[in-house]
């Protein structure tokens, strides 16, 4: 039969338009030339520099994709609730090698709830050279640039006005009377450094705001604004989300440095102050209210102002660091609650946030539907008796949120 060769043609020209329309298929799908690198690589660059002055050194990890910043196309409704450029702020955490796991988690929490639209940087801080594991992980978590810096030796040891053997004793007796952390000697660094110097580190000076972010923290609902934009656009210099009372045996003597530092500067005392949230006898004696400072976002530029220093550089000098164990966070809260005005106080109600043991979860649950908590409200610590946020409240003339009597 003489149909046998049409049918054959049929049959190549079928295959011939089948090859193109693969071939036409497979060009109009865009395949990245770097995939591989996308698929297998993590930012494993470090370059290192130190500081002659400082004795620290530093090293900034990622690579130029990295370093690329995604804006954020829109924001919901919060504290700020305009969007725009980031402003210059970073993220900073105190940490020492062997937290890398606790911190991944912190910096998951924080990248899935907000940074992973911003790309804002982390500057990671420690006593001893960070690991190549500990800059790995963490580098491969945050979505902005990371550094890593050394605390100088002359900010985690001991001033020369202090007596050791006197601390040292101190540190004994409260270890005897079972006070936490009383017998802690790094703890004490610790304090004195997150009170007068993380923010005079050299990586520090390259930004204007904070926000400090510890080992094992969560973070329950979506930011969906930019805090630091809030900070800066509406002059805010210090925030919280949780407060509460200081453990008096830790700092007997802590209100006498600070009314000596009022006597002896009362240029630096801010009028309109926030005095009736630390006090209740107009500053005579202290009723031991602090913001919670494992969660902060603040101003840089008023921590090294000459107020903060002044104040700083008295209490310092009064040993109690050292022959107590004066916790940053009454003193960050009280430099706070004297040296601005309460304007410049802020608390973000819309930052739902756990440290053990305490959690701040929004008392409203539209604003937990919106924002998609996680947070049992049973669990907030807002208005319970041990917490300090119904009196900023009070001094501050804000209006409590319906059904705050029914988690006191």
């Amino acid at each position: 039969m003489s149909s046998g060769p049409k049918y054959l043609r049929y049959l190549v020209f079928a295959a011939v338009g089948l090859a193109l329309f693969f071939f036409i298929s497979r060009s109009a799908i865009p395949m990245p030339e770097n995939i591989g690198t996308k698929l297998n690589n993590y930012k494993d660059t470090f370059t290192s520099s130190s500081s002659p002055s400082t004795d620290s050194s530093t090293s900034t990890s990622a690579n130029e994709e990295a370093a690329v910043i995604n804006k954020p196309t829109n924001e919901a409704p919060g504290s700020a609730g305009a969007s725009g450029d980031r402003v210059n702020a970073t993220f900073v955490t105190l940490a020492r090698n062997g937290d890398v796991w606790d911190i991944a988690k912190s910096i998951r929490q924080v990248e899935d709830r907000f940074n992973r639209n911003y790309h804002y940087d982390w500057v990671f801080l420690n006593d001893k050279e960070f690991d190549e594991t500990f800059k790995k992980v963490t580098t491969s978590l945050v979505s902005g640039t990371t550094h890593y810096g050394i605390i100088p030796n002359e900010h985690w040891s001991y001033p020369e006005w202090i007596d050791q053997d006197k601390a040292k004793k101190a540190r004994e007796t409260m270890e005897e009377k079972h006070i936490i952390y009383g017998g802690s000697e790094s703890y004490r660094h610790m304090c004195r450094y997150e009170s007068g110097f993380f923010f005079r580190h050299p990586l520090m000076l390259n930004y204007e705001y904070y926000w400090r972010v510890e080992p094992s923290i969560e973070l329950y609902c979506d930011v969906s604004f930019d805090p630091f934009r809030f900070m800066k656009e509406n002059n805010k210099k210090y925030s919280f989300v949780l407060s509460l009372y200081e453990y008096y045996e830790t700092i007997p003597s802590l209100w006498d440095s600070v009314k000596k530092f009022m006597g002896n500067h009362p240029e630096h005392i801010a009028e309109g102050n926030s005095m009736d949230f630390l006090s209740d006898d107009g500053g005579k004696t202290y009723n031991k209210c602090h913001f919670w400072s494992n969660f902060e976002i603040g101003s840089l530029e008023w921590l090294r102002s000459k107020e903060y220093i002044d104040y700083f550089e008295t209490l310092d000098h009064d040993g109690g660091f050292f022959y107590e164990r004066w916790g940053d966070a009454p003193v960050h809260s009280i430099a706070a609650g004297i040296l601005l005005p309460k304007e410049d106080l802020h608390f973000f109600n819309e930052i739902a946030y756990y440290h053990i043991p305490f959690t701040h979860c929004p008392t409203s649950e539209q604003m937990r539907l919106d924002l998609k908590c996680s947070c049992n409200p049973g669990d907030n610590f807002d208005w319970k008796g041990y917490s300090c946020t119904s009196r900023f409240f009070d001094i501050n003339n804000m209006e409590k949120p319906p059904g705050y009597e029914n988690q006191s």
